[in-house]
């Protein structure tokens, strides 16, 4: 049986220090490896149980790094494991294959958009226009696909965002809060299709996928079996699926629970142990 694991990365399987949500005492925190440095900063880390899970899962199986991040923030990051065969950028505007974009893949994405949503400086210009400079920090385009606002969450009004989505809703665009940034993202631009893609080009019979945020969910929808973790958009918004599982471990532990479960779920039964 060949299995795809399909995983979101950040406040996933990697996390920011203000991310890690450590409850226990300092001195029986787990060791942490560092995967990203940023302007020669450690940026985020996995626990070194779960960087030891991760290298098992990605050499018994096709391990796929899901990410919204664009190519250069996904290549800051340096995983556990053996470099995989293909990984996700940009929400799904690219497909890497053995670290190079598709380029048939970039074509399909290309002709989607056009022929499904609204282009996206229309959508960049509506950003700008009502994003009040009081709490807005940065405003970015990613990929020449999406636009995101990094804001000052304790002064971003409640309603912003909601006006926002359903002013997007109608142009064929979605919107996601995730943590301090604002995203707009084409609805054809998903992970789900491009792991979708990656199926159909490996023939694998199953797909497992785990994510925190909204823009995960259809990549949740797109496996046979899924997880989340107790924290993100999912969780907050009480987001189920019959083939998701919720798990309770927020944080750094979500991290380790996920990649024990991903191994579980690739594993047929009577070859444990």
């Amino acid at each position: 049986m060949s299995t795809i694991v399909a995983s979101d990365l950040d406040r996933t399987l990697i996390y920011s220090s203000a991310a890690l949500s450590l409850a226990m005492p300092d001195a029986e925190a787990p060791r942490l490896l560092c995967v990203e440095t940023y302007d020669r900063k450690p940026l985020s880390y996995m626990t070194e149980a779960a960087a030891g899970l991760l290298a098992e899962l990605a050499a018994g199986t096709t391990f796929v790094p899901t990410t919204t991040r664009t190519r250069e923030q996904y290549g800051r990051i340096h995983l556990p494991g053996p470099e995989p065969e293909f990984a996700i950028c940009a929400n799904g505007g690219h497909l890497l294959v053995r670290g190079e974009s598709d380029p048939d893949w970039q074509r399909t994405v290309a002709e989607r958009l056009a022929a499904q949503c609204a282009p996206l400086d229309e959508v960049r210009a509506h950003l700008v226009r009502t994003a009040d400079p009081a709490w807005l920090r940065k405003e970015r385009v990613a990929e020449d696909l999406f636009a995101y606002l990094v804001v000052d969450r304790p002064l971003l009004p409640g309603t912003w965002v909601k006006d926002l989505a359903g002013w997007a809703e109608e142009r064929g665009w979605a919107v996601s809060l995730q943590g301090r940034k604002i995203y707009a993202v084409p609805r054809p631009l998903t992970k789900g299709a491009a792991v979708a893609e990656v199926r159909r080009r490996t023939g694998a019979s199953t797909v497992l996928a785990a994510g925190d945020s909204l823009l995960d969910a259809d990549l949740l929808l797109a496996a046979d079996r899924g997880w989340r973790p107790g924290h993100g958009e999912l969780a907050d918004s009480g987001w189920r699926a019959s083939h998701v599982t919720a798990l309770d471990e927020r944080g750094v532990a979500a991290g380790e629970e996920i990649l024990r479960a991903f191994l579980r779920g690739a594993t047929p039964p009577g070859c444990a142990g």
